[in-house]
């Protein structure tokens, strides 16, 4: 059957608290552990109410978010953090800093700190708490619900307490017209649980990789430039936002900006990347699937192309379009997946060829961009 997912609110409006707590106690399978109206009475309620993930606020009086996360860490309480926080669209830089004070994920209150259409992004909350709440749960031993993550996320449903998915199972794998060549680029699709993935993963991939990296994460407008600055520091290559005809230089890593799809062109001298808003694919813009197939198109076997956590299947075909032109693909699998959808979709698709843990994904990537087979 599994457990509910308990779920602490912290938020310092008493109607941030009571409309949060309306859309958990909507949703079977969510439950509210408590409700605390800042950070100092979160830490408080903690040992007591013993969630599974928190909803958290970052403005509020006598312990703000932020405040909230550093003594989080100091003491150890490894409880995952969704941040909901109307600061976040005005404080790019602030939301990254609680990212990198272990924060999981972000998301954005529609309008002012005390918004009553918070039901606008009542489903995205929702997948969320059960993401990252369902991993936490796993991780200390218990059975979550069962939830169907496979679908697109537009038409996500709950399958509460129902059977376990069936383990992932591959189809026949795409036969490649080309054996793989020497790899001139990697191109990476991630979604749900992507920025702390991607804060493990780039930082242990060498700076003398030789190679582009070119990022698809699903992140709204306007914090994709501060995801990049905040990647730039802790990365040994460059790590930049993407504009228009950016040159695909050896040794640095491109992240698509917030709401623009990212293609690449390869020309006689360099490859460079085009950002355009052409219309979403698999609800998503920028797409996974954008990238993957003009990377197919251009670099043919000379392409790595690397599919993680996400919710839905954006790039699970795609992917399969660099495999078929002789590139290489690598997927993250669903032990360390916060969401196994868009990796999982392309496994079953027959378009990975390895998968492999995030903390294995890094030396991997490495050590086929560095094989030499022309």
């Amino acid at each position: 059957m599994g457990e509910p997912i308990s779920v602490l609110i912290v938020d310092d409006s008493a109607l941030m608290r009571n409309l949060i707590a309306k859309i958990i106690e909507a949703t079977p399978g969510l439950v509210v552990a408590d409700k605390a109206m800042n950070g100092l009475f979160a830490l408080q309620k903690i040992p007591r109410c013993n969630p599974d993930v928190i909803v958290l606020d970052l403005e509020m009086p006598e312990m703000n978010g932020i405040e909230f996360l550093k003594e989080r860490r100091k003491l150890g309480i490894e409880i995952p953090v969704v941040i909901l926080s109307s600061i976040a669209k005005r404080g790019a830089q602030i939301t990254m800093e609680a990212l990198a004070l272990g924060a999981s994920d972000f998301i954005t209150k529609p309008s002012g700190s005390i918004s009553t259409d918070i039901h606008t992004v009542a489903g995205e909350l929702v997948r969320m708490l059960v993401a990252y709440g369902s991993q936490y749960q796993r991780v200390k031993g218990k059975e979550p619900p069962h939830y169907c993550f496979d679908m697109p996320e537009r038409m996500f449903e709950i399958a509460v307490f129902g059977e376990p998915a069936k383990k992932a199972e591959p189809s026949q794998p795409v036969q490649p017209v080309r054996q793989p060549g020497n790899t001139e680029i990697v191109a990476i699709g991630i979604s749900t649980g992507g920025p702390n993935a991607l804060r493990e993963l780039l930082p242990q991939i060498p700076g003398d990789i030789g190679v582009p990296i070119v990022v698809v994460q699903h992140m709204p407008p306007g914090f994709t430039e501060e995801f990049a600055n905040s990647l730039n520091k802790i990365c040994q290559m460059e790590v930049k936002e993407a504009k228009e005809g950016d040159i695909l230089k050896p040794n640095r890593i491109l992240i698509a900006p917030g709401d623009y799809h990212i293609a690449v062109e390869k020309k006689s001298l360099a490859g460079i990347v085009h950002v355009h808003q052409e219309p979403p694919e698999n609800g998503h813009r920028p797409s996974a699937d954008v990238l993957f197939r003009s990377v197919a198109q251009e670099y043919k076997n000379h392409s790595l192309g690397v599919i993680m956590t996400g919710m839905g299947k954006d790039g699970a075909r795609e992917l399969g379009s660099i495999r078929r032109e002789g590139g290489i693909t690598l997927g993250q699998d669903e032990q360390t997946s916060i969401v196994y959808g868009m990796p999982k979709v392309a496994f079953e698709m027959g378009h990975v060829q390895e998968q492999l843990p995030l903390n294995c994904l890094a030396n991997r990537i490495y050590e086929i961009v560095k094989t030499k087979r022309e």
